[in-house]
């Protein structure tokens, strides 16, 4: 869902006064384990109110798939005090802004207000968490939108359906298998009680960060979240246990077939570690190195050097329990898939077998510096890094720390993270081709 109204352009244009300042933050827990982290900055009138919710698409039950999507949905039909429909008009009409989104880990919902509307954020959202009403006709409701972004954003969108196709292939146990989305027949095959239960169950103050960002004060707003957020009951404890992944041990070769496409395209991906593992974040760097823009090295070589491909790019994808590396390339002319996967593997190779210029490595190292000021340079990012780092991570002061781990990463460690982890027999290649391609 998505309430763009009046604070976005303000939000874009103020940032933090100078680069890479240090992210003050108090963080502490209530009675009830709902954790609070409160970021104070009154450089503009501003202010995010947000909750982390730890779940996502891999917590689901395999048989209803979609249910943390279908929720970020859910949760704006209304409360016990928020008539259905109108919570955005209760937002827009206050001068803010809302969002929310959900990916494999959590789902994350956010208002920002000018910095005196503090206590209605905080109102809506101990709403949500404390009286949502779900209902059959919001389920209904609701699954008529999720049918129709299906529709849109997949089905009917070129080259849509990619990342499932990687997904199934690349995960045999874990529930990373599925998408996001889900499937629309478990929606449609689920009831009532099992949705009021999926609530029940992750949207729990003991399953959640309260992350306060902006103009205020510390004191009052510590009050108020007290006052809204104390009595909501504590859920039952969470308990993870996925399937883990057998090792890839030889090339995983598939196809797909998309209806929307002229254009083949070809898709190399690897498994790769989970998030908390220093591996993923030299992986960043690796895909940065290959295919982040025009002068990256596949790009340099295959859309300028050699005219190979049209496009060519890179998706590292960092989750919490694993993560895919994934290289994206569409011919040129009559250029085949095969000869665009040469290509990428001759520029792999070179990292596996050799140590990268100076040059370009502190090219790169520069690269991320200037992504970690970004990240940190509105108050929305801010709130948003501060929950991730705390609940996927463990550990909130990666908000200021975590560019050291990047500086500390040498170009004999991109070698060997290149030589454990992006061999051909770790690989799948899947060819992506235009459905009428079928037959042949």
């Amino acid at each position: 869902m998505k309430l763009k109204l009046l604070l976005v352009s303000a939000l874009s244009a103020i940032g933090f006064t100078g680069l890479a300042q240090e992210v003050a933050y108090e963080e502490y827990n209530l009675e009830n384990d709902l954790h609070v982290i409160l970021h104070q900055d009154n450089t503009a009138p501003i202010i995010s109110i947000s909750v982390f919710y730890h779940v996502g698409s891999k917590d689901e039950d395999p048989q209803r798939t979609g249910f943390a999507h279908f929720f970020e949905h859910l949760l704006f039909e209304g409360t016990e005090n928020i008539e259905r429909g109108e919570w955005d008009k209760i937002v827009s009409s206050n001068g803010g802004s809302g969002n929310a989104t959900t990916n494999e880990d959590r789902t994350y919902y956010y208002e920002v207000f000018p910095s005196n509307n503090l206590e209605l954020g905080l109102w809506l959202e101990s709403e949500r968490m404390l009286h949502p009403v779900i209902n059959q006709k919001g389920v209904d409701t609701q699954n008529d939108v999720v049918k129709e972004e299906k529709r849109l954003r997949v089905d009917n969108s070129p080259y849509g359906k990619f990342i499932e196709n990687i997904k199934k292939n690349l995960f045999q146990s874990h529930p990373y298998k599925e998408t996001v989305i889900g499937k629309m027949t478990d929606l449609d095959a689920a009831t009532l009680d099992e949705f009021i239960g999926f609530q029940k169950k992750f949207y729990t103050p003991n399953n959640a960060v309260l992350v306060i960002a902006g103009d205020f004060e510390k004191e009052n707003t510590k009050k108020l979240i007290l006052d809204y957020f104390k009595d909501i009951p504590k859920g039952a404890e969470i308990t993870r246990s996925f399937p883990k992944e057998t090792s890839i041990t030889s090339e995983i070769n598939a196809k797909a077939y998309d209806s929307n496409i002229q254009i083949p395209a070809t898709m190399i991906a690897y498994r790769t570690p989970g998030l908390k593992n220093r591996d993923s974040q030299v992986l960043e760097m690796i895909s940065t190195y290959l295919s982040d823009g025009p002068s990256s090295k596949l790009y340099k070589k295959m859309v300028d050097d050699e005219k190979q491909a049209l496009q060519i790019g890179a998706i590292p994808v960092t989750l919490e329990d694993y993560g895919m590396y994934i290289i994206f390339a569409l011919p040129v002319g009559e250029t085949n898939l095969n000869t665009l996967n040469s290509s990428i593997e001759t520029e792999v190779e070179k990292l596996r077998n050799g140590l990268i210029s100076e040059n370009d490595y502190q090219k790169l190292q520069n690269k991320f510096e200037n992504q970690f000021v970004n990240s940190n340079a509105s108050i929305e990012g801010i709130a948003e890094s501060l929950a991730e780092y705390y609940a996927l991570y463990g550990d909130t002061s990666l908000i200021n720390k975590e560019i050291e781990v990047y500086r500390s990463i040498t170009r004999e460690e991109i070698k060997e993270v290149a030589n454990k982890y992006l061999k051909p027999n770790q690989r799948l290649v899947l060819e992506y081709l235009p459905e009428e391609n079928t037959a042949n």
